[in-house]
């Protein structure tokens, strides 16, 4: 069965807010003028406002804030991992890489960079320009007690805040009636994770949190601000259009060799010592080349996107196949032929079948 209507009411219209004419015009700010406006017009009227952070994951994406172009592989349907080591753009599928670049090469514009931002900058200037806002921030740092995620939400709904502000955690599941604006700062950012996912996982979030609005009997709105307002998931997830964002996804995976046509597996390797790391994927990658694994792809090794972590050094062999029965009797055959090293902690191995994510 296809629920085409939120129960209880209509969906709630969607605003895309072109990033780039805001920046054209001299707005600098994480704010555009129309959602701006929409949070003072809803403080003054008692009602409440929801405003995500899409912030998702540890690596930096590249993008010009002129054209809203992102630096992609043109090997595979993603976009490059920024390393600061080397200053170089990576493509974590296929290997491919480049030197950062000064211009964008759509446009010419100097104004591309490395994005990011965090949820207390926002909380500072919505409170430097509306200082009479009450404001509830909730990220890892806000909710890292025991029981203080509850006590946030519920402090919320009893109407002590006029904006709730955060990441990830408070896209979906929300159910208050008094909220009537949804804003969504950064709608893009998920788009320039170096995963074949990124797509779905932006239309998730998008859809997700724009029906925190007008859950009750006070109509709502969203406000989704974007480099990329012309993209296929932004306008989509705001037209609330699932089958025509999936049939579009299918045909991309399909093209770029991606689940569900074909299968993946993530082989990580970690050390105290980074030539032990790289040393041990380059050994694997020439011993899985050499066991001929009918209809099965390798790329790397390379160093993971988050390639340090916990003092271990990380690099990655990326694994693609249309036979993987055969594939995991070889990677048992391999990682057994380590076990002893292993043992010793000499190093880890890690085999993730069908990884959820490529950090």
């Amino acid at each position: 069965m296809h629920l085409k209507e939120r129960y209880g009411g209509e969906m709630p219209p969607v605003h895309i807010i072109d990033m780039r004419r805001e920046l054209a015009k001299g707005n600098t700010t994480m704010f555009s003028e129309e959602l701006f406006q929409g949070i003072l017009d809803r403080i003054e009227k008692k009602e409440q406002c929801v405003i995500l952070l899409n912030r998702r994951g540890f690596t930096t994406f590249v993008m010009c804030r002129d054209c809203g172009e992102g630096m992609t592989c043109p090997h595979c349907a993603v976009n490059l991992t920024y390393h600061q080591y080397g200053d170089r753009l990576k493509c974590h599928y296929c290997g491919y890489e480049v030197s950062m670049p000064s211009t964008c090469p759509s446009c010419n514009s100097k104004k591309i960079k490395q994005f990011g931002s965090g949820t207390q900058k926002i909380e500072t200037e919505l409170l430097n320009r509306i200082p009479e806002a009450r404001i509830i921030r909730m990220d890892q740092d806000t909710t890292s007690r025991k029981g203080s995620h509850e006590q946030l939400l519920r402090r919320f709904e009893e109407g002590e805040a006029d904006i709730l502000l955060g990441t990830q955690m408070i896209a979906k599941g929300l159910d208050f009636p008094n909220v009537t604006l949804v804003g969504v700062l950064a709608a893009d950012a998920t788009l320039g994770m170096p995963d074949f996912r990124a797509t779905e996982r932006t239309f998730q979030l998008v859809t997700q949190v724009a029906g925190r609005a007008g859950r009750g009997k006070l109509p709502g709105e969203a406000f989704v601000q974007t480099y990329n307002p012309d993209h296929y998931v932004i306008e989509t997830a705001s037209e609330h259009d699932y089958e025509t964002f999936f049939f579009k996804e299918m045909g991309l995976r399909q093209v770029g060799n991606h689940p569900p046509y074909w299968f993946l597996t993530l082989v990580t390797f970690s050390a105290e010592n980074p030539l032990v790391a790289k040393a041990e994927a380059e050994l694997f990658a020439s011993d899985f080349l050499q066991a001929h694994v009918e209809n099965s792809r390798l790329n790397g090794p390379m160093p993971a996107p988050l390639s340090k972590l916990k003092n271990a050094y990380r690099y990655q062999v990326f694994i693609k196949t249309k036979q993987p029965e055969a594939l995991y009797v070889e990677l048992a055959r391999l990682q057994q032929a380590r076990a002893k090293a292993i043992s010793k902690k000499e190093y880890q191995m890690s085999i993730d079948v069908n990884p959820y994510v490529f950090m």
